[in-house]
């Protein structure tokens, strides 16, 4: 059972790190395509969807899908991280708790 505690936790964290990199590289591919198009918004538009939709899309509407999937992507590796590393922890603890 030790073994294969040992076993999960070390496929997550090399999971984590395929996706930290995975993501990164799409959404810096993203945001190097904004930057080229001279694309400028803050980081409150990418929170708040509201204030994207009233100041920067109509602003930049030709390069509204790219603002979309940019923000998409990432939220979805902000996300995939925070699962694994609550995994992490969770696998760590009762790895600690078994021992």
């Amino acid at each position: 059972m030790y073994v294969l505690l040992i076993t999960i936790v070390i496929a997550l964290f090399v999971a984590m790190l395929f996706v930290n990199i995975y993501f990164r590289v799409r959404v810096l591919k993203a945001y190097k395509k904004l930057v080229q198009a001279e694309v400028d918004f803050k980081p409150v538009h990418v929170i708040n969807r509201q204030r994207m939709e009233e100041e920067i899309f109509p602003k930049y509407p030709q390069h509204r899908e790219d603002i979309e999937v940019f923000v998409r992507h990432l939220f979805f590796s902000v996300r995939m991280a925070s699962v694994l590393i609550a995994l992490i922890t969770l696998f760590g603890g009762i790895l600690m708790w078994y021992r």
